[in-house]
């Protein structure tokens, strides 16, 4: 496998996180990265991480100079005009087969941008998608999109569920993905114009389809994929993000109230711990972006060496598995979007 880019200056805690992340990467899954951004800033702190590991996990570490940065508050027609920044380059990288994939903790949106100006669109697919992995009870749920298309029409809902279908079949080993459409019903008719004509295309594809979902139904583990766009989707992944650490602050206010309620939380604390991992975005890595030519990975801004460490890996087990080759057959072989592709998409 060719090297897995990594953007040494995505993020809120790059370059110094990024770096050690790409370390853990290279130690415990061998494999060879190449860290995008200003080669004496990721010189310097190669250097000072390489003490700590050994030689054979040093030499899997390489820098692609790249003088630019793109900053969270660049708009995306800024971004793809910075051609010398690291996410540009690093997705040169991937276009010219010189990296299997690329990883970047920095502005999504520019991220989204110059997926498409460099690798551009999967045959079939008119709108790539962010997707995230959000814990259920007894498994995980792709929601797609997560924030990449703020306007959809009923076909892009389509080939959501079609590229989280494959999504979740490889990278999860779930044969049959379950696919759910969020909606503000369960019912047949349930929603908006979009949503009800989203129904009936998902509906008459050969995908194993639900039907609605509420968003209490989200995180229950009836389905696999849960779709809708990109306006709905940011909304939910914002909002289920700030759940957790508004629980914790609740315990903790109510914990501190009562000896009685310290004691139990000692007791429970193990229990506490495995619900943190549980619900930790760091776990998860970040989430592909799905339905461009190329392996891509958005981590969290927030990311430090932990989550960029499983953000490589799920770049790497995306490139190794040809996710976007699979995608493209399932988009073939899909009657409903041939039908649309031919013209007539205005009509539904």
């Amino acid at each position: 496998m060719k090297p897995i880019a990594v953007d040494a200056f995505g993020g809120d805690h790059a370059p110094k996180e990024v770096i050690l992340g790409a370390f853990l990467a290279a130690k415990e899954f061998d494999l060879d990265i190449v860290l995008v951004g200003k080669k004496s800033e990721v010189e310097h702190n190669v250097g000072l991480f390489s003490k700590d590991f050994s030689s054979h996990v040093v030499q899997k570490i390489t820098i692609e100079n790249a003088s630019d940065i793109i900053t969270m508050f660049d708009k995306p027609s800024v971004a793809i005009r910075k051609k010398d920044s690291s996410i540009y380059m690093g997705m040169e990288l991937v276009k010219q087969k010189q990296a299997s994939a690329f990883v970047s903790a920095g502005n999504s949106g520019a991220v989204m941008a110059i997926a498409m100006v460099v690798l551009g669109k999967l045959k079939g697919i008119s709108r790539p998608a962010i997707g995230a992995l959000l814990p259920t009870v007894n498994s995980s749920v792709l929601l797609l999109d997560a924030g990449a298309n703020v306007d959809c029409k009923p076909m892009h809902l389509l080939e959501f569920s079609i590229m989280g279908s494959v999504f979740i079949k490889h990278m999860l080993g779930i044969q049959k993905p379950i696919i759910g459409l969020i909606s503000n019903g369960s019912e047949p008719g349930k929603g908006n114009s979009l949503v009800i004509k989203a129904y009936d295309l998902i509906k008459s594809s050969v995908l194993n389809f639900y039907g609605n979902i509420e968003g209490n139904e989200i995180f229950s583990d009836k389905v696999d994929v849960a779709v809708c766009d990109g306006f709905v989707g940011n909304i939910i992944l914002k909002t289920s993000e700030s759940v957790p650490n508004i629980i914790g602050e609740f315990l903790k206010a109510q914990i501190s109230k009562s000896l009685v309620y310290k004691i139990g939380y000692l007791l429970s604390k193990p229990a506490f711990r495995m619900l943190k991992k549980k619900t930790d975005y760091a776990e998860f890595g970040g989430a592909p972006l799905l339905g461009v030519n190329g392996a891509c990975i958005i981590s969290h801004g927030r990311s430090k060496a932990y989550a960029i460490k499983n953000a490589i890996l799920k770049a790497a087990k995306f490139a190794s598995l040809d996710i976007n080759i699979k995608i493209e057959e399932a988009v073939e072989k899909c009657s409903a979007l041939k039908y649309i592709h031919r013209g007539v998409e205005n009509a539904i």
